[in-house]
């Protein structure tokens, strides 16, 4: 099987780990174009049919090799494939640029949040040289080449991890049509300080219930719509949680610590509750147990992504 994998930037020798302990896949790429890891005659395992690599921002599922003498002949033989192109860049980016500016408009630009995901379908191409490309019209991803990035706020956020939770909130709507946190909704949020995601919550209008050993972030701690205690988050009971606070509608956790801990807690929170919205990071110790992220994909109404804006970590989301 033709495929090729983009990995997220600087990442790519954790996809080709992922590809090895996830999926048993020990064969070596044909060839890589960067960050674009091509097999040319892949054996797929069983269990691969439904399972994108996490670390794959998207995968050309039908990929092709294009010639071509110039940059209207690259453009016109993309748009006799599809409409809908997107390019991964790393080799002649002003001729990839042209290429682009001749195709029907994508809206490429960094967004603003909160922001709608259109889902339809888009293609992803390459440039190997000037005048030949990779390219798959079938994609993974209904996102330009599998990424999205938000317009930065440098002065109001008390920490860069808003980001995280502004792509993580806009993936769990793509998914399943969740909604955002809103106006008389409350949010539980784990170990929340310095408060990066709680600064994003109460920017939405949804009141916020947030635990942690250290204080939020002033102007934070002084907003209505947020209620501070400084406590172990993971041993506060949901039932004790909805006393004081009322129903809560989304529980949120970017807390260092181990999966299994976390997993845990999780579970706590969905026996309490099968039909909560939940967002939590699983971060990784050292090498990645698969057995164990597995459990986290296997809970029901559940989804597993690699972020843009992760690390060495996964994001677990799960709507009713």
């Amino acid at each position: 099987m033709k495929i090729a994998f983009l990995s997220f930037p600087e990442m790519k020798e954790i996809l080709l780990s992922e590809l090895r302990g996830r999926f048993g896949i020990t064969q070596k790429p044909t060839e890589n174009y960067g960050d674009l890891i091509y097999f040319e005659d892949l054996a797929i395992p069983k269990n691969f049919s439904k399972v994108i690599p996490y670390w794959a921002r998207t995968v050309m599922l039908e990929p092709i090799f294009v010639t071509f003498n110039t940059i209207s002949e690259a453009a016109t033989k993309l748009k006799q494939i599809q409409r809908n192109w997107a390019p991964y860049q790393y080799t002649c980016f002003r001729r990839s640029q042209l290429i682009q500016e001749k195709l029907p408009y994508i809206n490429l630009k960094d967004k603003k949040f909160p922001v709608t995901i259109p889902q339809s379908p888009i293609g992803l191409y390459t440039l190997i040289d000037e005048h030949n490309m990779i390219a798959s019209a079938k994609t993974s991803s209904c996102l330009p080449a599998g990424t999205i990035h938000f317009i930065e706020d440098h002065d109001n956020p008390p920490s860069r991890a808003y980001l995280k939770i502004q792509e993580s909130l806009t993936i769990a709507n793509l998914l399943n049509g969740t909604g955002l946190p809103h106006k008389g909704q409350m949010c539980f949020e784990a170990g929340a300080s310095p408060g990066g995601w709680t600064w994003v919550l109460v920017n939405l209008g949804a009141k916020v219930f947030a635990v942690d050993r250290a204080e939020l972030a002033s102007e934070l701690m002084k907003n209505p719509l947020v209620k501070f205690q400084a406590h172990d988050a993971f041993s506060l009971k949901p039932d004790d949680i909805e006393k004081e606070n009322g129903k809560i509608d989304w529980v949120f956790s970017d807390v260092i610590c181990y999966p299994e801990r976390l997993l845990q807690w999780i579970n706590m929170w969905l026996e309490y509750n099968p039909e909560l919205n939940m967002i939590c990071t699983i971060k990784m110790q050292g090498d990645i147990d698969w057995q164990l992220v597995k459990k986290f994909e296997e809970i029901n109404g559940s989804k597993i992504v690699h972020l843009n804006y992760n690390k060495h970590e996964l994001t677990w989301i799960h709507t009713r």
